[in-house]
């Protein structure tokens, strides 16, 4: 089930699931960017703590995580060259 909540004067999207609220970190971002909140994202996940978090969830929510294809994004992270978008996490992990 989707339902939409305001804050702050701005639209979040949150959706239940298993009994749980997920919220949009879309629409979270818009608040610091609205024109590039993938920008935003991306930049978020480039965070070694971000990285962290996502992985430690993952194991715990996500029966089908693979903790060697996140052992990799572990390898490589903070180099300058390392980019992560949210579409190459959910297709990777």
């Amino acid at each position: 089930m989707n339902e939409r909540s305001r804050v702050l004067n701005k639209d979040v999207n949150i959706i239940l699931q298993d009994e749980k609220d997920y919220i949009c970190l879309t629409d979270i971002a818009g608040y610091k960017d609205n024109q590039r909140s993938d920008d935003v994202i991306r930049n978020w996940i480039r965070n070694r703590n971000t990285r962290e978090f996502l992985g430690l969830w993952e194991s715990i929510y996500n029966k089908n995580f693979n903790p060697v294809e996140f052992d990799g994004f572990k390898k490589i992270a903070g180099l300058n060259d390392f980019a992560l978008t949210p579409k190459q996490w959910i297709k990777r992990k």
